[in-house]
């Protein structure tokens, strides 16, 4: 494959990569190239690690799909199974859905319904079968024409192409003058991402306008552009801020967008599946990531990351940062394995030594526990999708599909990635010392993320090289920029409170509802009539009441200004000092948005509650800690 020799021995520098000799601190060439050549290197130590393991494990078996198959099994993802099969007749959440979905977003969903219609018709399933073009042609309350103006399945044309699927215009929504114009004055800036509105349009609209005229490629750690995110009066919403009912949704528009922005781009983008295979039950390596957070919790309850994964870090961490060669140089291959059985054998326990565990096998355990994991930390589903990223025209379609890509992964997934993120931005501050920048970090934790032992290998030294230089970049990508990836997009969260908007406004005009209606309404008075104080009864407009049930100050009367932000609410509450009840830190308790448009959010401390109270004028205020 490559002619380059390398021994495992922990003299590194000297290796001869196919006969030339390169000094580390040399020019910027020779490290981009010696930088390549870690990742090689890393491959290396990963296969003879993996000749040295005799329990060769079962790589994962990739099933190809049949024709349809995916489509269907998307639509599933995408909440829209309902669209066809047995079920189609019970569709009113799939109509309040598709009816807030931007114009390239209902292209995406119009595809995959056709390529399984089609599928269907030639199986003569006895499924009704919807035509694609009924699917979308929704009431609309007020104009009772198809959602977006325009016959279903029409070309875009340049007049419409901005255009957002908006049916009832709520203070959340933008229609489609608002839209055009947002797109026309966005800020040209390359370095600003635009989070109001979706990523697809923005790249249709590139598209159209053929000024798609950004840099793509390699370059050294001072090449990457410093995206950031302009600065959003109603808040910022991470991953974690909102309630679950609401992520599900937010799961689904971001599935649908991804697609979106891959099918404009002109990128295939495949969920793969895997052939179920017998997995371990019990230990530490080799077990699904699921199944030993449920064995951790039992031992520390709430925790989200595996223990031994936090505990490896901190080992590592607890030598020094400073190390030179942390990451890159291997332990002892022998020594590894070793510490590999006894930590299967007295991890829980709580009998295993870790006084005598050196910095660099404890790394290498850290990248075999990643490695070893039945399905790659990035999921089966998706790890394609995360290396196709580096075929993605721009840097900021780059970053836009990660950020995506984060959002779709499976809680224990996207927790543990993040914890590993962290760690490898923290060895990179200490890069004067240790030598690890951002590039050769990234070249030697990307072939322990992206080359997974259970898809098949048959590939060509190119299409190898090719996919090395695209994955190494791609995890270069996660580690600069993974504090904008753990954000939501406000056009998604907006479409998240359309949804609830329209679903409150069908739910009432549907008869079948009104008995659950009385329920609820039931419910709400008995709930209000012990939650009511004498003051609650009329708030005055431009006043907020902020409840706090754990603070010394239960309830309180806030007078909104342009200026009030989140963190001055929760300052002013905790300022009310009282004996009685636990001390709570600023940092511990948070005011959240409950009901109206959304089910719950988390609002950082920055949020303008002006603006936010004319976003969601029928949400109650309520300042808790926040959940683990």
């Amino acid at each position: 494959r490559r002619s380059g020799q390398y021994t495992m021995n922990h003299d590194h520098s000297k290796k001869i990569p196919d006969g030339a000799s390169f000094d580390r601190s040399g020019s910027q060439d020779s490290l981009d190239e010696l930088s390549m050549d870690d990742y090689w290197k890393e491959l290396e130590n990963i296969h003879e690690t993996r000749g040295n393991n005799h329990e060769e494990r079962v790589a994962l078996v990739v099933k190809e799909p049949d024709e349809g198959e995916l489509e269907e099994e998307w639509l599933k993802e995408a909440g829209l199974s309902n669209l066809f099969g047995e079920s189609s007749g019970d569709s009113l959440e799939s109509m309040v859905f598709l009816s807030t979905l931007t114009r390239t977003q209902k292209a995406a969903v119009e595809k995959r319904v056709e390529t399984v219609t089609q599928t269907m018709r030639k199986k003569n399933k006895q499924h009704q079968i919807p035509d694609v073009r009924d699917i979308f042609r929704l009431e609309n309350d007020s104009k009772g024409k198809v959602c977006d103006g325009s016959e279903p399945s029409t070309v875009r044309t340049s007049e419409n192409k901005n255009e957002i699927c908006d049916g009832t215009k709520g203070n959340f929504s933008l229609g489609a003058d608002e839209q055009k114009s947002l797109l026309e004055d966005m800020p040209s800036s390359d370095t600003d991402i635009n989070l109001e509105i979706s990523f697809a349009e923005q790249a249709a609209n590139l598209k159209d306008s053929s000024v798609g005229k950004m840099y793509k490629g390699g370059g050294g750690d001072t090449l990457l552009p410093n995206f950031r995110l302009p600065k959003d009066k109603t808040g910022t919403t991470k991953i974690g801020d909102l309630a679950p009912q609401d992520m599900k949704k937010v799961y689904s528009l971001a599935l649908i967008e991804l697609t979106a922005l891959y099918d404009i781009l002109g990128t295939e983008f495949k969920q793969q599946k895997a052939v179920k295979i017998k997995n371990k039950d019990s230990g530490l390596f080799g077990v699904p990531l699921s199944l030993l957070l449920e064995q951790d919790q039992k031992k520390v309850p709430g925790t989200k990351i595996p223990l031994i994964f936090q505990k490896l870090i901190a080992q590592i961490e607890e030598t020094t940062l400073e190390t030179e060669g942390l990451l890159r140089i291997p332990g002892v291959a022998t020594r590894v394995k070793g510490l590999c059985q006894e930590l299967e054998a007295k991890f829980y326990e709580g009998t295993f030594n870790w006084e005598n565990v050196k910095q660099h096998d404890a790394a290498s355990l850290l990248k075999l526990f990643i490695r070893e994991l039945p399905q790659p930390l990035l999921t089966v589903e998706y790890l394609k999708a995360f290396q196709d990223v580096q075929n993605l025209p721009t840097r900021k379609q780059q970053l836009q599909a990660l950020n995506l890509l984060v959002i779709l992964l499976p809680e224990a997934n996207r927790d543990t990635l993040k914890v590993l993120l962290e760690f490898l931005q923290r060895v990179i501050d200490h890069r004067d010392k240790n030598k690890m920048t951002l590039k050769n970090v990234a070249m030697v934790m990307a072939p322990n993320l992206f080359t997974f032992h259970g898809f098949g290998s048959k590939t060509t030294e190119k299409s190898e090289f090719v996919m090395a230089a695209g994955t190494a970049n791609v995890m270069r990508f996660m580690i600069q920029y993974q504090k904008l990836l753990w954000t939501i997009p406000k056009f998604i969260v907006n479409q998240v409170r359309k949804q609830n908007t329209e679903r409150q406004k069908k739910e009432k005009k549907d008869k079948a509802m009104k008995k659950l209606l009385k329920k609820m309404a039931y419910d709400r008075e008995k709930h209000e009539k012990q939650e009511k104080t004498p003051n609650d009864t009329d708030v005055p407009q431009g006043v907020i009441r902020v409840q706090a049930p754990h603070l010394s100050k239960v309830s309180m009367a806030i007078q909104l200004t342009e200026e009030l932000k989140a963190g001055d609410i929760v300052a002013r509450f905790l300022s009310q000092k009282s004996g009685n009840v636990q001390t709570l830190k600023k940092e511990e308790v948070f005011l959240y948005e409950i009901g109206g448009n959304i089910g719950e959010r988390c609002l950082d401390d920055e949020t303008y509650m002006k603006d936010l109270y004319q976003l969601n004028p029928n949400a109650e205020w309520v300042i808790k800690p926040k959940q683990s």
